[in-house]
């Protein structure tokens, strides 16, 4: 495992200077190939500079070494129903439901599910909740706002477009965000 220093110090130039993290990222996991922790920021730092495919394995490889970090397994999921792969996605998620009810990602994976099913106004309740119960992870909470942001217009039906789903149009918004 990772020193938790360079952990910190991984995530100091993460902040300072996110062009150089990828590189040290690198580093680390070729020392420490087992460290789950190592992948996952991988990962993120993957889809946050549009490198999907190579995003999306760090991710994997993340839950594969600890398939109880709850928040690589979201991110994964989170990554695959922003890629169009919904079915995907809550088979990531699965195992989360082992979390308590009121769990900030437990809370999370359920507006999303609503969200595949074009239930907005259960998206919204849902996501809220886990906003309203998560301090651990700050920046998540702004990416759920966003699909919250997107989804309050679509409880009006007459603001549906007949070309796409709601769903649809909003998951393709957030393919092209952020991934914390």
């Amino acid at each position: 495992m990772c020193d938790d220093d360079d952990i910190r110090e991984l995530l100091a130039v993460a902040e300072a200077s996110p062009n150089d993290a990828l590189p040290l990222a690198e580093q680390l996991i070729a020392a420490y190939p087992g460290d789950a922790r190592l992948h996952f920021f991988r990962g993120s730092l993957l889809a946050g500079s549009g490198r999907p495919i190579e995003a999306h394995a760090s991710l994997s490889r993340a839950v594969e070494l600890a398939p109880d970090f709850a928040l690589a397994r979201f991110q994964l999921g989170f990554f695959e129903l922003t890629s169009g792969e919904p079915v995907r996605a809550q088979a990531t998620w699965a195992p989360l439901s082992a979390l308590p009810d009121d769990h900030y990602l437990r809370q999370f994976v359920t507006g999303l599910t609503h969200l595949i099913h074009d239930r907005f106004g259960e998206t919204i309740a849902a996501l809220e909740s886990g906003i309203a119960a998560n301090a651990e992870t700050p920046p998540l909470n702004h990416d759920m706002q966003l699909i919250i942001d997107q989804c309050r217009p679509l409880l009006d039906p007459a603001s549906e477009t007949e070309e796409a789903s709601p769903t649809s149009f909003l998951l393709g918004q957030l393919g092209r965000g952020s991934l914390h």
